[in-house]
């Protein structure tokens, strides 16, 4: 599954675009592909035009010989475009969601890796959208791999896209080995070194992984690090990383909490039943009547008050991130930010 929802990516829209171009090129697209295969040709002298590569990356469909050509006259496009910089149009995430739509992440990466398209995909939402797409198929390495890229590139200033940061730190939640372990552990000292403030989910992957690798300390800080400490993966979260330190007792003021909201008011706080679970074996490996007996009773209350949920931590974790939607007054601070000339790449961690 993505991590980002089609719309947030832009792939809705493209999809939009590709119908419409289909309906604009209904008796001519057989002719188009076969004038596009020869202006291919090496012995071709035609050049590919802005036009010509928009319509065919539009017109694709999920077969190997529309794929190939689409890769032909991207690598003429892009050669003839080193001499000759006369195209404003911007391919990059455009290509991107056309690998997005037809679910080919292999072609994708190899696209972005190939040094004869330099300079062609350096734009963060192509970035995006190829870590999204590379997740979302479980090629968690090339994630990684395509992160050091950019973070190499720098492109528009920032050495940490917000949202490649947490397509990172997924895919070494994913991954769930010391090595990714260790990487983020390094990502994450670099963030806070250069005063860099992730998203939460950015947040909540480290902890998960510093978990998973039985480091709940580690887990507990980052948390401590990030906003919005009542949302549920950071309470859950927190819960779980206390009760591994052999804490269960610390876990009662958050379990308390959760039953002092006013739901009319407020979402119903709620934890996983795994969660619950952990804290459970953590109060019985204490050993104390006391911490016991006080467990049982917040337990039964947050049952009978439907705090507790079968939905398992992981889903939670993963669950699709929508498209933000950015206020008038939003829009107008970034303008503002970008002409005092900020520091580069400080605006796209907020």
């Amino acid at each position: 599954r993505t991590l980002y929802s089609p719309a947030a990516l832009g792939v809705d829209n493209f999809t939009k675009a590709k119908e419409r171009i289909k309906i604009q090129f209904a008796n001519v697209e057989d002719k188009f592909r076969s004038k596009m295969l020869d202006f291919t040709n090496r012995d071709s002298n035609s050049m590919i035009f802005t036009e010509d590569l928009k319509h065919m990356i539009h017109l694709v469909e999920e077969n190997d010989e529309d794929l190939d050509l689409v890769r032909k006259m991207m690598l003429k496009f892009a050669s003839q475009n080193k001499e000759l910089r006369f195209g404003s149009f911007i391919f990059g995430p455009v290509v991107m969601r056309m690998y997005y739509y037809v679910n080919r992440p292999k072609e994708a990466y190899e696209m972005f890796m190939n040094p004869e398209m330099a300079g062609f995909f350096d734009q963060l939402m192509s970035f995006h959208i190829l870590m999204d797409l590379l997740f979302k198929n479980e090629m968690y390495n090339e994630v990684i791999k395509v992160f050091d890229v950019i973070q190499n590139k720098q492109v528009q200033g920032s050495k940490f896209p917000k949202n490649a940061v947490v397509l990172v730190l997924a895919a070494c939640y994913k991954l769930n080995t010391p090595e990714s372990f260790n990487y983020a552990k390094n990502l994450w000292s670099e963030l806070t070194k250069f005063g860099h403030y992730p998203m939460r989910r950015a947040g909540t992957f480290a902890a998960a992984l510093a978990l998973n690798q039985n480091s709940p300390h580690i887990a507990l800080e980052i948390l401590g690090s990030l906003r919005q400490q009542s949302y549920v993966t950071i309470r859950n979260l927190k819960v779980a990383a206390l009760a591994d330190l052999n804490r269960p007792d610390d876990t009662f003021p958050i379990l308390r909490g959760a039953l002092m909201v006013d739901s009319a008011v407020e979402k119903r706080h709620t934890f996983s039943e795994e969660i619950i679970a952990r804290v459970k074996s953590s109060v019985e490996k204490l050993d104390k009547p006391d911490v016991t007996q006080e467990f049982e009773k917040l337990e039964n209350q947050l049952k009978a008050l439907s705090h507790i949920t079968p939905e398992p931590l992981d889903k939670q974790l993963c669950s699709e991130i929508a498209a933000g939607v950015t206020t008038t007054r939003e829009a107008r601070v970034r303008m503002e930010r970008r002409a005092q000339n900020l520091r580069p790449g400080l605006e796209d961690m907020f």
